[in-house]
């Protein structure tokens, strides 16, 4: 009986935020290793679809690097990356839009099995517009954002589905081109005004020492990122995932969040729980 009272005390408390998120657009990031983990990404997917069933407009960004490199490294090719984003010549980007538009159909068909209803947009539908990305070395086929079609994500968002984005993007040439999943996270929510941007990671958020489990920071400023920052403490690959919040929080994103997708039902712990499990990060 005291297991059946503590659900009862569990739903209550999540009946304020379910009330005040309803409507509301949440962007998810979600790739990696972690994409690839089938009880992890059947966790993922249930909240997403809870919170579609509560109300809560959902787009849903995946990634797809390590599906890339695996494929890359299959056809005897080889991955190279300028400053953390993919060099994507002619060959790659075939594979790259291949394996991406594989990945969307995987997780559209899980969200359906799990009663969810979703729409894949696989990158050709032109929600996403680029311009060829500017760098120091030619990173090929790889695009930078202009513009993002809100209307049509709001039109998918309106009929109650769940809005699953490949990170490709078209250019004015009507050229493909591939694009950075945090930026493309970044870009969405800003578009679409969204109360919330989360980013899923295989870290447990923003640690103050990595090798210390219990030091993970809950609550972070713009500012206290930018010290940590300097002081070394937020480094490597933390940083494009602080940066992409940031960018966010500018544009008029209410909250960001970082969150560690190998916790079951991390999203429904960090949205509908006093405390959350992971890092959300504010404008300050």
């Amino acid at each position: 009986m005291e297991d059946i009272i503590k659900k009862a005390g569990i739903l209550i408390e999540a009946i304020p935020y379910i009330h005040a998120f309803r409507k509301k657009v949440f962007v998810i990031k979600y790739g990696g290793s972690i994409l690839d983990n089938a009880p992890i990404r059947k966790n993922v997917l249930e909240d997403i679809v809870f919170l579609s069933y509560v109300g809560i407009r959902t787009i849903l960004v995946h990634g797809g690097g390590p599906h890339i490199s695996n494929r890359v490294k299959e056809e005897g090719l080889k991955s190279e990356f300028h400053e953390g984003i993919r060099i994507t010549d002619k060959k790659t980007l075939k594979i790259v839009t291949e394996e991406l538009e594989k990945l969307n159909s995987k997780i559209v068909d899980e969200i359906k099995e799990l009663k969810g209803d979703v729409t894949g947009l696989k990158g050709h539908e032109n929600i996403i517009r680029v311009e060829k990305r500017e760098s120091s070395k030619d990173l090929g086929y790889v695009g930078s954002i202009t513009s993002i079609d809100k209307n049509a994500l709001t039109e998918h968002l309106k009929k109650g589905h769940i809005t699953v984005v490949s990170p490709m993007g078209i250019s004015v040439e009507k050229q493909p081109h591939n694009i950075n999943a945090d930026e493309v996270a970044s870009a969405i929510a800003n578009s679409m005004d969204a109360e919330k941007l989360v980013l899923l990671t295989n870290v447990q958020g923003v640690m103050r020492d990595a090798d210390d489990p219990d030091s993970l920071i809950s609550t972070l400023t713009v500012d206290e990122i930018h010290n940590l920052i300097n002081l070394n403490v937020i480094k490597d690959g933390m940083i494009p995932k602080v940066n992409a919040c940031i960018a966010a929080l500018k544009a008029g994103v209410k909250k960001t969040h970082i969150v560690d997708a190998r916790i079951p039902h991390a999203l429904l712990l960090e949205f509908f729980t006093n405390r959350g499990v992971g890092t959300q990060i504010l404008n300050g």
